[in-house]
């Protein structure tokens, strides 16, 4: 199959996908034995959430266990790396997110994303909304772009990673409203709790569980948190 590299690219931002496997591999009973659903952001994130959501509803529909694997780093070209170099027999997937086609267009890789990856079933779209630390000064978007312009370069932004999908809407939010934020990068979403060093986040909106668990924290300020709130409702249907 053959497919143009804006509308493979498309695809890519919310898939399931597999090296590229032989016509004949097909022809077989699949899947005959255990089957690898690598995803790249590491446990407790986004990706993991949904990686095991999926393998359970496989499993039970298919009749063969899918073990999730975790291989956290270098905003998923790891886990992407993984699953290219394991045997093309369609016993090892990978759960795509955003930042594959981000590195496919940005970053020098050790393979061809386009060529090497072949995309199985796309699984969903994710928004993503913006929190603050309780101790910057603003209380709505307006007053947050204010104030970053008060203070070019000396307001941290926290993302799961270089190239990750939060770190792309940071840097489209840093465009957009002609601010200066300092980027940090974490290996994740699941390491956000240290996020607190950081006065800024994109979140996914998959991740609105832990925007809530925010909310119900002493040390946070409801009124920070209530343009987040508004954006999540808006974006729950999506």
């Amino acid at each position: 199959m053959n497919l143009p590299r804006r509308q493979f690219l498309y695809l890519a931002a919310g898939a399931a996908a597999l090296p590229v496997v032989p016509r004949i591999a097909f022809a077989q009973a699949y899947p005959t034995r255990p089957v690898r659903l690598i995803e790249g952001f590491g446990a407790g994130g986004a990706p993991d959430i949904v990686a095991r959501l999926v393998g359970q509803s496989l499993s039970e529909r298919l009749g063969q266990s899918f073990v999730i694997e975790n291989r956290a780093g270098a905003s998923s070209s790891i886990a992407t790396e993984a699953v290219v170099r394991a045997s093309p027999d369609g016993y090892t997937l990978l759960l795509i997110t955003i930042a594959n086609a981000i590195n496919a267009t940005m970053l020098k890789l050790n393979f061809n994303f386009i060529r090497d990856i072949a995309p199985v079933a796309s699984i969903g779209r994710v928004p993503y909304v913006m929190e603050v630390h309780p101790s910057v000064p603003a209380k709505t978007v307006a007053e947050f772009i204010a104030y970053a312009k008060a203070h070019p370069g000396k307001i941290n932004l926290a993302s799961a990673g270089t190239g990750s999908g939060t770190h792309v809407a940071g840097e489209m939010f840093k465009t957009m409203a002609g601010v200066d934020l300092f980027h940090v990068p974490y290996r994740g979403a699941q390491v956000f709790p240290a996020r607190w060093r950081c006065a800024c986040i994109f979140w996914s909106a998959a991740l609105i569980d832990r925007i809530c668990q925010d909310w119900q924290t002493p040390r946070l300020s409801r009124n920070h948190h209530d343009a987040v709130g508004r954006a999540a409702g808006r974006s729950g249907s999506e």
